[in-house]
């Protein structure tokens, strides 16, 4: 089983025995190549910005579909369904795949409009796609981070380190010269919490194997 993270804290939430949890897709491929035979199937999992106004900080997502420039890419219904019956409160709805952050509320706003999609992130399209090529089954289990109605704040991506680690360093220089964003990158720091709560519940409720279906 492969759980394909984004950032560093997710990974460490998905990893355990008999999962190998990556930051990004940039490895995965590779992995495959090698190991193909041996996975049984990959889960998309960490955290996801809202498009639906509706879902709060912490808010669980069950992906029934991944929207991308590539289309609409399916999942495995057997998995969505387990993964709904460990997570009844979870809602179901489309993920939407970017390949740059959607940092601004309005554009947020424009892709809900555009893609009827309740959250977005990173790493599901992409992720998606590999698992078709290799015929292996494919799910997506997200939780929200930043709400509909909130921009992210420039400072708070300012760190971000392609590994999903974040600098600290960096951050502190941008707020030191956008000091007015300090309270929303504070009002952040208190939506990743709720966000990281859920994801330990969440991956506690699904057990070892995320729910698949043997």
């Amino acid at each position: 089983m492969i759980a394909v993270c984004g950032l560093a804290f997710e990974a460490a939430i998905a990893a355990g025995p008999g999962v190998v949890a990556l930051r990004g897709v940039g490895q995965l491929e590779r992995l495959l190549a090698q190991q193909a035979q041996a996975c049984r199937g990959i889960i998309s999992f960490g955290t996801a910005g809202g498009l639906d106004p509706g879902l709060l900080p912490g808010a669980c997502l069950i992906a029934d579909a991944i929207v991308a420039v590539d289309g609409r890419l399916p999942v495995d219904a057997a998995w969505r369904q387990a993964l709904h019956a460990c997570l009844p409160q979870a809602k179901q709805g489309t993920l939407a795949g970017v390949d740059r952050p959607v940092i601004h509320a309005a554009a947020k706003a424009g892709l809900w409009r555009s893609s009827g999609a309740c959250a977005v992130d990173m790493e599901s399209h992409r992720s998606a796609l590999i698992a078709r090529r290799h015929g292996l089954p494919f799910a997506a289990c997200r939780v929200v981070l930043d709400p509909a109605q909130r921009s992210l704040p420039s400072s708070a991506i300012a760190g971000m380190r392609a590994d999903g680690t974040t600098a600290l360093m960096p951050v502190m220089r941008a707020v030191a010269r956008h000091p007015g964003q300090l309270p929303a990158l504070l009002r952040l720091a208190s939506d990743a919490l709720a966000a990281k709560r859920t994801l330990r519940a969440v991956r506690a409720c699904v057990g070892a194997g995320f729910a698949m279906p043997r």
